[in-house]
């Protein structure tokens, strides 16, 4: 790698690159010409030439290293400091809002190392020391952390139930998705805010109910179910019992296997009929998800690739033309299992055979 994250070149870099213009400056006192020097030493043409300048202008001391441009003002364990102070959040240094901006991390530098830094340096120091601007991922403040990682550590034990009785382990999430698009970034002239065209009178229109499905040894699957608003005011819009029970009984034949299966706790998923089902089947296990906890859900990640991929900026013009997108997307996704795949690996589970001890990675 050429440059180092933060930019700049690293020591070795540097005195190889001085040792590239010396051999070249030996080259220029012997008036050799520049494409051949360039050919050479495998550097561009354009290089060559604005050393032959520097050289004939300032003799061969020109070409050797002046050294970094500046040096970091902060220390390495100054900074290991800087971000312990960071991690504890921008409210508890005395702001409303949970953002950091460049603003209040020089104001954090100033408070506790008593050290002025321009907002372009601060961007500078983050950057080199590996920080990003991103955009934060959102969490319900309601949310029992304690509870969350029990759960995390059932649902993996219950991949190695699942893989010791050869069951499929199988996740639950559904969606709703109406005819207004969800935004993504696009290029645009600068001042010129682009604009997509969408219906102005739009509700849900269509709800997915879907199922991930993995087993050791097996490619990962994944089944789903369409479930149209039919217009009508008083009418269900959303799943039934009955419609997650066709869905299962859809999955089990499919899988030709036992299901172990995890989801949520919404209240139809808990309905007395579901319940009465699942008894009666010995080749269903139902297990439930801790409560806000989506980021343990692999179907939430089949969302996020449906949103950010095939249904970004789309304008839809009817609501066929929502479905027929909705069902390319999950096509897509269903013969590349990799992406299923994937989903699983960002909730920081696994599922391994029963003769692999740990499930959860460290």
């Amino acid at each position: 790698m050429r440059y180092p994250q933060g930019g700049g070149l690293t020591v070795e870099r540097q005195q190889f690159r001085e040792e590239l213009r010396l051999k070249a400056a030996e080259r220029f006192a012997l008036g050799e010409g520049s494409s051949a020097i360039a050919r050479d030493l495998r550097v561009s043409v354009r290089s060559v030439q604005r050393w032959r300048h520097t050289w004939a202008e300032d003799g061969p001391r020109s070409l050797r290293s002046q050294g970094p441009a500046s040096l970091p003002r902060l220390s390495e364990k100054q900074f290991t400091q800087l971000e312990a102070e960071l991690a504890k959040g921008p409210t508890a240094h005395g702001w409303e809002d949970q953002r950091w901006t460049l603003s209040r991390v020089r104001t954090v530098i100033g408070r506790r190392f008593h050290l002025t830094y321009t907002i372009q340096g601060v961007r500078k120091l983050l950057v080199r020391n590996g920080w990003s601007c991103q955009v934060p991922a959102r969490r319900a403040m309601e949310r029992d952390d304690d509870a969350v990682a029990v759960g995390q550590g059932g649902v993996a034990l219950r991949g190695r139930l699942a893989a010791a009785r050869g069951a499929w382990l199988v996740f639950e999430d559904e969606a709703g998705f109406s005819m207004t698009p969800p935004h993504a970034k696009t290029w645009s002239p600068r001042g010129r805010t682009p604009v997509v065209r969408v219906r102005g009178r739009s509700r849900r229109r269509i709800s997915i109910a879907a199922l991930t499905c993995y087993k050791p040894g097996h490619r990962s699957r994944l089944i789903y179910r369409p479930r149209r608003d039919d217009g009508n005011r008083d009418g269900r819009k959303s799943f039934s019992w009955r419609d997650y029970r066709d869905l299962l009984i859809a999955a089990h034949q499919q899988l030709d296997g036992p299901i172990v299966l995890v989801w949520d706790n919404l209240n139809v998923h808990k309905a007395a009929g579901l319940r009465k089902f699942a008894e009666a089947r010995d080749w269903l296990t139902i297990y439930y998800l801790p409560p806000l906890a989506p980021d343990l859900n692999p179907v939430e990640g089949i969302w996020s690739l449906l949103r950010r991929g095939w249904l970004s900026n789309v304008a839809f013009s009817t609501p066929e033309h929502l479905v027929q997108t909705i069902r390319h997307g999950l096509r897509h996704i269903q013969y590349r299992s990799n992406l299923i795949d994937g989903c699983l690996t960002e909730t920081g589970l696994t599922i391994r055979p029963p003769n692999q001890q740990h499930d959860i990675p460290s």
